[in-house]
């Protein structure tokens, strides 16, 4: 057993405990009632950054919520290494799906079960104690520091303006986050490519007032109807989204990436009994695993109107709401795209209706290069860690901050991401299999003694 594999059994319990004291805090940002946990969560983070050695460690306010900064420095002389995380967690609802407490972690049939379990508290703890691991070890060879942020799952609403207002101080030579996801845990992989995305919320407006249905109903137009009505126009019976010129920047995919999307094992039946769907959609041309990855996509994340409530109530809507969201690929600049879908759903609207489009957040795609020395120091690490040298693939999810990086800073995004599909983020029952996790720490630990000698 190496001394890396040896350290970490060792810690076995204490570190999932300190994974469970960090689950424990509800730090869910989208909802205003957890602001006081956003800043218990920031401070949870301060104290144990301090408790491994990092000698400085601040926390900033921001208009927000906090940020966590923490400074290890090894030598000036030396690369620096900037790990980012972030530490809010999506919502828990519908908690009556979760099988146990979500807030409350609990380890059953070899996996960690929480919100936060993967994303990105779980991720976020296999950073930190891997340097850990490393440090006890004498591994670290380079200075590291930490920028813990709890607004990524509502945006990143303030990161980039307090990066560009503390330039000097957060300044390395390499990002590197956990926060994406594996081929499976048979097939690791280090993602090269994240999705852009854009946002809106859509309101429709008819009456000025709820109306009978049985009165009105066939001589007003109902906001409803109007909306799914609108939302259907924007994509074609091919997967096509019909938005004018929305292709105009997409680079299409080179034979080179094709062949190398084809290495990655996959089975479309498996893949169906998974998500438990007799069929599948996607734009036409496309394998699945292009069209979830390196192709732009439309969805409906969200509807509502009307009645909702218990029985039968025969009522026209006076409003309608639909969220809505574009992933985006590389060249696609999302402010655009927000501009071009706006004009266009005025466009399509029709008279008897009012509607009104918000932008919410946004982001660009991104793309990291195979040939960068700390991509590589990764790659060995993760070969050595999961006994098989990991492929490089790019993933269908986002992370906006990824790209604002690269403008920010001028350098590339290491994504060293442990997620698993099964892992269930963002959704009911989320979590990690604990083999994962104490590999991912071992990753990471490797990742410090290979870097910056490669």
């Amino acid at each position: 057993m190496s001394q890396i594999k040896e350290f970490i059994k060792q810690n076995e319990g204490r570190f999932l405990e300190d994974l469970f004291a960090l689950i424990r805090i509800p730090s869910v940002s989208a909802q205003s009632e957890h602001k006081p946990d956003m800043q218990r969560c920031a401070e949870h983070w301060r104290e144990h950054l301090l408790s491994l050695g990092v000698q400085t460690v601040e926390i900033y306010q921001t208009a927000g919520n906090p940020i966590v900064f923490g400074h290890y420095e090894k030598d000036p002389s030396l690369p620096t290494i900037l790990v980012y995380a972030h530490y809010d967690v999506m919502p828990p609802e519908p908690l009556e799906l979760w099988k146990s407490e979500p807030f409350e972690p609990e380890v059953r049939d070899g996996h960690i079960w929480a919100r936060g379990a993967d994303d990105d508290k779980g991720q976020s703890m296999i950073q930190v104690k891997g340097f850990e691991t490393a440090m006890a070890l004498g591994l670290v060879h380079c200075n590291v520091k930490f920028l813990f942020e709890g607004e990524e799952e509502i945006g990143s609403t303030h990161l980039e303006q307090f990066c560009r207002e503390h330039l000097e101080m957060l300044r390395a030579d390499n990002i590197i986050v956990s926060d994406t996801s594996m081929v499976s845990a048979e097939t690791p992989s280090l993602t090269t490519g994240l999705r852009g995305l854009a946002y809106w919320e859509i309101e429709v407006t008819g009456a000025n007032h709820d109306l009978h249905s049985g009165h009105f109903g066939g001589a007003v137009a109902n906001p409803i109807n109007e909306l799914c009505k609108l939302i259907a126009q924007v994509q074609d019976k091919d997967g096509r989204i019909t938005i004018p010129h929305f292709y105009d920047d997409v680079v299409p995919l080179s034979d080179e990436e094709r062949a190398m999307i084809a290495k990655i094992p996959f089975s479309e039946e498996e893949y169906k009994k998974f998500l438990d769907v007799d069929d599948l959609f996607g734009e036409v041309g496309y394998h699945t695993l292009e069209r979830n990855s390196c192709r732009p996509s439309f969805d409906v994340c969200g509807i509502w109107g009307g009645y909702q409530g218990e029985g039968a109530k025969t009522v026209l809507p006076s409003k309608a709401y639909a969220k809505v969201s574009c992933r985006l690929v590389a060249n696609q600049d999302h402010h655009t795209v927000s501009e071009a879908f706006i004009k266009y759903i005025e466009q399509i609207a029709p008279k008897y209706v009012r509607v009104k489009v918000t932008p919410m957040h946004g982001g660009e795609a991104y793309l990291c290069p195979i040939d960068l020395p700390a991509y590589q120091a990764a790659e060995e690490a993760i070969a050595v860690a999961f006994g098989k040298r990991p492929l490089a693939v790019r993933r269908g999810g986002s992370i906006p901050i990824i790209a604002a990086f690269e403008r920010v800073f001028g350098i590339k995004t290491i994504l060293m991401g442990f997620g698993l599909e099964s892992n269930a983020i963002h959704s009911p029952n989320e979590n990690m299999p604990l083999d994962i996790f104490y590999k991912g720490i071992e990753s990471v630990a490797e990742f410090y003694k290979i870097y910056p000698k490669r």
